[in-house]
């Protein structure tokens, strides 16, 4: 996972905390009395300090999300950005991991094997582990083999999404090379229903987010998404864009995939009901994986559920009011962006994943905001004080033939003459 931006990071954070009032989920009489608990105690920052905020400034944060969405709370990077580390999400997930299979180990200990792995710098000194083990009570061990786990349910449909993939069978690929492919799904928690399901190539972020999306577009926003601690689920891109679409993002602990019991669940079913039954050999095309996936969902929808007594669908239909819908199309698209900065060279380009665009005169040697759908060159522009500026994919033989305004070389003299024949 590449390093967090910070602006980003500390976005996100202003987001776990109005989650709640935006949607309605916690248990106070009011936002306000929400509010007045969650800052009676100091709050852990992205970046591993504490600071106790005051309730009008979370309040202030969920007015800032309601008019302006995640951009409404970033701020701008300060001029000293760097000088000070904090415990990246890497560093902290290796700490629990770590702390998880040698219980013994202590806060210096842990910085070693953290500055050994690379995980962190020397600029992250061993108080700031001791502060994050200390805040967060990892100080002894969990007992070996017990886990701490009770069936639950949501209350309504889109309560909860839980999402992750599993490993399917090689097939051939346009060159009709065979590869092996990945069912990525995503079910509702409390219907069963499987909201959205694909077969692809590669199991990566870009896919899931492009699962998610469909998802969101046809039934709605949920209030949390459940992933495991895989690549698709843990980076940057798509917690901002969890963030922006309202759902909390959330992950099971390290190697527990009983966690995910519902969508385990799924990949269980779909193997013992379709996919152990299916000639795979018939199989050509991922397309054709796709065709067949699709018919297989649409009986699982409409087919009861042993937990629940009722169909996914009859379950859907009956609370999909409470689920959130997207503003728009086009709101829901610029949501799934992906965001990061770029230096412009001084020839006016920039590289986005390998490939290069042109720039605007006006960006040369700058560094500005850029917004893209992976894998549509078309749709990657320039943010810059709340205007677009599109980026077009450069091509060198047609920027040779654009007249520019210098001046005229003359040959005659390019050897050193005097010009005259």
């Amino acid at each position: 996972m590449s390093k967090p931006n910070n602006p980003y990071e500390m976005a996100h954070f202003k987001f776990s905390l109005i989650a709640p009032a935006l949607q309605g989920t916690h248990t106070d009489g009011s936002n306000a009395a929400y509010y007045r608990r969650i800052t009676q105690k100091p709050l852990l920052r992205p970046d591993g300090t504490t600071f106790q905020y005051r309730p009008k400034t979370i309040q202030r944060w969920e007015c800032r999300y309601r008019h302006g969405g995640m951009d409404a709370l970033i701020k701008p990077q300060r001029s000293d950005a760097g000088k000070a580390r904090g415990l990246s999400r890497d560093a902290a997930a290796a700490i629990y991991d770590l702390r998880e299979r040698y219980p013994r180990l202590n806060a210096t200990q842990i910085h070693l094997k953290l500055l050994e792995d690379g995980t962190v710098t020397a600029k992250t000194s061993v108080r700031c582990v001791q502060r994050f083990i200390k805040k967060w009570e990892l100080k002894a061990g969990p007992a070996a083999g017990i886990k701490d786990r009770k069936a639950f349910e949501e209350t309504h449909f889109g309560g909860m999404w839980q999402a992750d993939s599993c490993h399917f069978p090689f097939i051939p690929d346009e060159s009709g090379v065979p590869c092996k492919t990945y069912l990525l799904a995503i079910v509702d928690d409390y219907s069963r229903m499987i909201v959205a399901a694909e077969i692809f190539f590669h199991d990566n972020a870009v896919n899931f987010q492009k699962l998610l999306k469909n998802a969101a577009a046809t039934y709605g926003i949920p209030n949390k998404t459940y992933c495991d601690n895989g690549g698709p689920y843990v980076n940057n891109q798509t917690v901002f864009i969890c963030d922006s679409i309202g759902t909390v993002l959330i992950h099971a602990p390290v190697r527990d995939g009983a966690a995910k019991g519902k969508v385990e669940r799924c990949f269980r079913t779909v193997k013992e009901r379709w996919l152990n039954g299916l000639d795979k050999n018939a199989v050509k095309s991922l397309a054709q994986f796709n065709e067949l996936l699709a018919g297989y969902v649409r009986s699982h929808n409409l087919t009861v559920n042993s937990s629940t007594g009722q169909m996914p669908m009859e379950r859907f239909l009956a609370t999909r009011d409470r689920i959130k819908t997207p503003k728009s199309r086009e709101w829901l698209d610029e949501c799934f962006m992906h965001r990061i900065t770029r230096k412009v060279r001084n020839d006016a380009t920039l590289r986005i994943d390998k490939t290069q665009f042109d720039v605007p005169m006006q960006f040369t040697a700058q560094t500005v905001d850029v917004r893209f759908l992976p894998n549509d060159d078309n749709s990657a522009y320039i943010l810059y004080d709340g205007r677009r500026y599109p980026l077009r994919k450069t091509n060198k033989v047609e920027n040779g033939r654009t007249k520019r305004l210098t001046a005229t070389i003359d040959y005659s003299r390019a050897a050193g003459g005097d010009g005259h024949a």
